[in-house]
């Protein structure tokens, strides 16, 4: 549903990403795992069709990256770490907006939108400005967003920076359901806590290339560790030398 095929970045003289390849099926959620500067933002955003890649190519529910970007995007609901939203807009009318974009018929996109505010638990807030909002709050209208056109595969990139305990679990959840409803996931995150609880497998990333991948039992005993945390650092003193 998901794939990176030999997927490579170049800036200059600097390789952001170096020839990743992997994939995700549906109602499977892949963790992205990596250090701050480890490529990981970038190779989300080639696989969204955001970003060109120097090499390779990204597929999401057969769309290519090379050949139908646009298709690609429909099929995708994409989270960035970035991602903002209208100050001024209220959650309801960024849902709308977004239904409006994608074509969506009006009474479907009405259904959609207010079901999406009841699974959020947004009816509090759904109708005050963003600006107006806390960080929890805000990513919660976020996701709804990615969702609204309900696409086959999710790309989320650390969809839980800067939330409390209770806002990321509850993102979590909701990232669980959507998995249990079939979707391919792909969730970037330097936790590794929430690696536990979400992901069926793993891609370690460090400097632009892949480490390790697979289930979690399987790449700590590749590096003959117990936890992850220590598989991932098993790796990075002959690649940081």
């Amino acid at each position: 549903m998901i794939e990176a095929r030999r997927l490579s970045k170049q800036y200059g003289d600097l390789t952001a990403v170096k020839d990743v390849s992997f994939t995700v099926a549906p109602g499977e959620v892949v963790g992205l795992l990596g250090p701050n500067g480890a490529g990981k933002t970038t190779l989300l955003r080639m696989l969204a069709g955001v970003l060109t890649p120097s090499q390779g190519e990204g597929l999401v529910a057969g769309a290519s990256t090379a050949t139908a970007p646009f298709s690609l995007k429909q099929r995708l609901g994409f989270l960035s770490g970035d991602t903002a939203l209208s100050q001024r807009l209220s959650p309801r009318e960024v849902l709308t907006f977004f239904g409006q974009l994608h074509e969506m018929k009006p009474s479907e996109l009405k259904r959609r939108r207010e079901e999406l505010i009841t699974w959020f638990e947004m009816g509090s807030f759904a109708d005050k400005p963003c600006g107006t909002l806390s960080a929890g709050q805000k990513q919660r209208a976020n996701v709804a967003r990615a969702l609204l056109h309900d696409p086959p595969a999710l790309i989320l990139d650390e969809p839980t920076t800067a939330l409390d305990v209770l806002s990321g679990r509850f993102l979590l959840d909701a990232i669980r359901t959507a998995r249990d409803a079939g979707k391919a996931i792909l969730f970037s995150t330097h936790v590794m806590g929430e690696v536990d609880y979400l992901c069926d497998r793993v891609v370690l990333l460090h400097q632009g290339q892949v480490l390790d991948q697979g289930p979690i039992p399987e790449v700590c005993a590749r590096a003959g560790v117990r936890t992850l945390t220590e598989a991932f650092l098993h790796y990075l003193p002959s690649r940081s030398a």
